[in-house]
């Protein structure tokens, strides 16, 4: 059970580096919640939901646009499916669970690859090319994603919204996130260029899109279900094997091993790798998600902590290293907890 802990001084220095990520990015206000030892031990809010003078301040009920952490629910999807005995493996060819087709730039493409980013697929003006062969490579593609959440709804005939909802959002009582049609005074403005064509918006509440807000204090949350492998307030919520196939590494051994290493969706901490967005202070076995706005849940099971940065900036200004900075919080967290 989370409870309140006494506020202290020990990860000051955490909520330094996410307020100067915040003068850095384009953004209008930004927000800090760390869990260690089953203790809120960091909840920090400042600025406002949108650049306009009378908007609304970040607090704690404030929904952040947490863009690709969205992956995160969407690989839950996909290790209950497992679970569940609707999808039987994912080695299995991603062909068994679409609708027939002849394409056959599909061929040798499996569930792990789309879950991994190694499928070496890319859609361009709707139609599929092939950038490597699956397995061989790494490339952060939206086609994949679109692929899984599609692979969800075939199998098991829900949602990824509905199963989260189903499985982990009622039993634990969230009511601060999840995949919005319509703008509400909770959601912050999401600050970005315009005619930014990473942008998208939509009416469709299936988790299928990229229109997912979640408060930070809900974020964390989800980050701690993980955490305690789904055994949260005395009850195990869902399969402890759900989240440990979901958070474990799961990339095939044909990559390189300095590329990004990933579990159902989540980037894992393994071997040391170069181009890994977790810091290198990190231990072996955490696990973490970042999305295009900079929002990051990162998950340190060694240390038992869990701990969220929450922006509402889209993308990064010229110059600014994103993965560098990402590295950077979570390394700042372990110098906090290594002092």
């Amino acid at each position: 059970m989370i409870i309140n802990g006494k506020k202290n001084t020990k990860f000051d220095s955490v909520v330094s580096n996410v307020r100067k990520t915040s003068e850095e990015v384009d953004c209008s206000g930004a927000s800090v919640f760390i869990i260690h030892d089953d203790r809120i031990v960091t909840e920090e809010y400042w600025g406002k939901h949108s650049k306009e003078p009378d908007s609304r301040r970040i607090q704690e009920d404030t929904r952040f646009h947490v863009a690709s952490v969205r992956k995160s629910y969407i690989g839950f999807a996909v290790a209950y499916a497992v679970n569940k005995g609707y999808i039987g493996s994912i080695d299995d060819s991603i062909i068994k669970y679409l609708p027939p087709n002849e394409i056959a730039i599909l061929n040798e493409t499996t569930i792990r690859h789309l879950l991994t980013h190694t499928h070496g697929l890319k859609s361009i003006n709707g139609e599929i090319y092939r950038e490597f062969p699956s397995g061989e490579n790494w490339a952060y593609r939206g086609i994949g994603i679109n692929m899984l959440t599609q692979i969800v709804k075939n199998t098991t005939g829900k949602s990824v919204a509905e199963i989260v909802a189903n499985n982990v959002f009622k039993p634990l009582k969230f009511t601060e996130t999840g995949w919005y049609g319509d703008i509400n005074e909770k959601l912050v403005d999401v600050i970005r260029k315009p005619n930014d064509p990473n942008w998208t918006t939509s009416k469709s509440t299936d988790g299928d899109r990229m229109n997912m807000y979640v408060s930070s204090r809900e974020l964390a949350k989800w980050g701690y279900f993980h955490l305690k492998q789904g055994y949260v307030n005395g009850e195990q919520i869902v399969s402890n094997e759900i989240i440990d196939i979901a958070t474990s590494l799961q990339s095939p051994n044909s990559i390189d091993a300095e590329l990004p290493q990933n579990g159902y969706l989540w980037f894992v901490k393994d071997l040391p790798a170069r181009k890994s967005e977790i810091g290198g202070l990190v231990p072996k076995g955490s696990f973490q998600i970042l999305g295009y706005t900079g929002v990051t849940l990162l998950v340190i099971p060694q240390h038992n902590l869990v701990a969220v940065r929450a922006f509402n900036s889209f993308g990064s200004p010229n110059g600014f290293d994103y993965l560098h900075d990402v590295r950077k919080f979570g390394d700042t967290i372990m110098t906090c907890l290594l002092n």
